[in-house]
């Protein structure tokens, strides 16, 4: 089963090793404050002023991009001197926008994008309704459809991890993602270049150090690069698909395919695939694990755990974007939420984490190394990063690198370790 090859990547939220090499040592160089500007806003509903998450913005003619956080906000960061250029807003079920770069403000930018209304007709059911043998085009062709050479991407990453509603540890990070081709099974690298990251240890219980994780969490999600951590074509008989609602982004057609997994002995799959009708790539994927047989999510998931304690998952949830540069696709972003309960033997109430973990791609070029030499800020898939809360006091401390703009909580906690270390 497909579950059986995510083993591996989901034990990587057990890790307790401690990654200590510098960091912020990196061999690639920041652009100065002066070489860039700042703009900042929030992408919203149209129809009813509803706040849009995960909205992509992207400079046109340029690999530059963003994404919109929780609350629809956004940071974009462009170099100087380059107006007259033009931004693209998207997002699924919306109409997207070119807007000039001279309509943004540093502060203040409102974007409104309407939801889309018209009969998406020119969608027709695939092959007489035979979603199963599209979602197998779809693997089939992602050499063609996806970027197929060595890639280094720029990525924002932050893990947050809250008991109830507090946060208890924040890790945020610039890395650069060494991309192998789509028809490539290798496994990727990842570069630490710059990081911060705090923990409030007396709220933090030892198990909830087990459970942290890293950007491979969220890069090895990547549906097309890794098919095999969810499914891949010899399985693709023990899924159900049925096709839903179409929809549309970038005025791009999407077909909707709905999957769950018929073999539910262990953990399962069930979700959503967006598929863009005229490429048959993988646009978007929402995928839900189901987790109500404990006892296997327990093992999935928690390696080492203390005595007189029962650990297991209640909820588990994966978010991935791809988007299109010159005719190709590629990974833009990712998002994984995992809600663990922790029931102790001698205490009356329990206690739950939330881990969640988001990656943005915010630039990339080709490669031009074939074999890439390791450094010592290349991270390792089994080691956590260290605290280092400096970076909290720096208000410039990401310089021109786009990151994703903090939503309030993440806000609040970053101000509660400034004061706290002042």
């Amino acid at each position: 089963m497909a579950v059986k090859n995510l083993k591996s990547l989901l034990l990587f939220l057990v890790g307790m090793l401690i990654y200590y090499a510098p960091l912020n040592a990196s061999p690639f160089l920041q652009d100065s404050d002066q070489d860039y500007v700042e703009y900042k806003g929030e992408v919203i509903n149209s129809n009813n002023e509803d706040v849009i998450v995960n909205a992509h913005l992207s400079v046109n003619e340029t690999n530059i991009s963003t994404v919109t956080n929780s609350e629809g906000k956004f940071s974009l960061k462009v170099p100087k001197g380059s107006s007259p250029a033009t931004v693209n807003i998207s997002y699924l079920g919306y109409q997207s926008k070119n807007l000039p770069l001279s309509y943004f403000k540093p502060r203040g930018t409102i974007i409104y994008l309407e939801p889309v209304v018209e009969e998406l007709s020119e969608v027709k059911v695939y092959e007489a309704g035979d979603a199963r043998r599209l979602v197998r085009n779809m693997l089939d062709n992602r050499g063609d459809n996806y970027i197929d050479d060595p890639t280094q991407m720029t990525a924002f990453y932050r893990e947050s991890i809250s008991k109830g509603n507090r946060n208890v540890s924040l890790s945020e990070a610039v890395v650069k993602i060494h991309k192998k081709p789509y028809s490539d099974f290798g496994e990727e690298d990842i570069e630490l270049v710059k990081a911060r990251k705090t923990a409030d240890y007396e709220r933090l219980d030892t198990l909830a150090l087990k459970l942290r994780g890293g950007p491979f969490n969220t890069l090895f999600i990547d549906v097309m690069k890794y098919p095999d951590y969810l499914f891949y074509e010899r399985d693709l008989d023990n899924y159900e698909f049925s096709f839903e609602e179409p929809t549309q982004i970038d005025n791009r057609y999407l077909y909707v395919v709905s999957f769950e997994d018929m073999n539910k002995n262990m953990p399962w799959f069930f979700g959503t695939l967006f598929i863009d009708a005229e490429t048959q790539s993988l646009v978007r994927a929402k995928l839900n694990m189901n987790v109500d047989n404990r006892r296997a999510a327990t093992n999935m998931f928690v390696n080492k755990k203390p005595g007189g304690t029962k650990v297991y998952p209640i909820e588990v949830m994966y978010d991935i974007d791809y988007h299109q540069q010159d005719g190709k696709w590629y990974f833009g972003y990712s998002n994984a939420q995992l809600l663990f309960v922790v029931n102790w033997k001698r205490k009356l109430f329990n206690s739950r984490y939330l881990v969640d973990s988001e990656m943005a791609v915010t630039n990339w070029h080709p490669q031009s190394e074939d074999r890439i030499k390791k450094r010592d800020n290349f991270i390792n898939k089994r080691v956590v990063m260290a605290d280092d809360i400096s970076g909290f006091t720096d208000l410039q401390f990401w310089g021109s690198n786009n990151i994703i703009e903090p939503d309030k909580s993440i806000q609040n906690a970053i101000e509660k370790i400034q004061e706290n270390i002042q």
